[in-house]
């Protein structure tokens, strides 16, 4: 009876583990094709390039948004067989997509606001958020792995993101 319900837990694990992998390639292959558009787009028609550049970020926060959807309601339907350690750790990776999205949705509307900056200077934001979040789901499996106590990683997921914001404001 041990076994079945450590393979069930090993086999929603390697979901949960593969689930958020795919998400993070989604959001880097869609930073990439916006990227590869702006260019094209700033090389063939100058006029319309920031415009477009600018409707080509809103994809990419918007697509984000709803990959983190899926997955927050995806974990949380496999967690329900975890026990309640397991879980307020997982919360912390949920807390870290949410903080990353909002940050970048908030960067993004300032930089807009501010001034019509290129759409290089606008992609900043998601570039840091993605490899700040990578870095994070890594250091929180890490820690999940190491079994350190849960506080820890609410201070991680807390202090990563103070400091992305400062440095990409600086």
């Amino acid at each position: 009876m041990h076994h079945i319900s450590l393979s069930i837990y090993l086999f929603h694990l390697i979901i949960i583990y593969l689930s958020i992998y795919f998400s993070l390639i989604i959001i880097y292959l869609t930073i990439y094709l916006s990227i590869y558009l702006s260019i094209y787009l700033s090389i063939s028609v100058s006029s319309l390039s920031i415009y477009l550049s600018i409707y080509l970020n809103m994809f990419i926060i918007y697509l984000s948004i709803y990959l983190s959807i899926y997955l927050s309601i995806y974990l949380s339907l496999c967690l329900s067989h975890i026990d309640i350690f397991h879980y307020v750790q997982y919360l912390s990776i949920y807390l870290s997509i949410y903080l990353s999205i909002y940050l970048s949705i908030y960067l993004t509307v300032l930089s807009i606001t501010l001034s019509f900056l290129p759409f290089l200077s606008l992609l900043l934001p998601v570039i840091y958020l993605s490899i700040y979040l990578s870095i994070y789901l890594y250091l929180s499996l890490f820690i999940i792995s190491l079994s350190i106590s849960v506080f820890s990683s609410f201070y991680l997921s807390i202090y990563l993101s103070i400091y992305l914001s400062i440095s990409v404001f600086s």
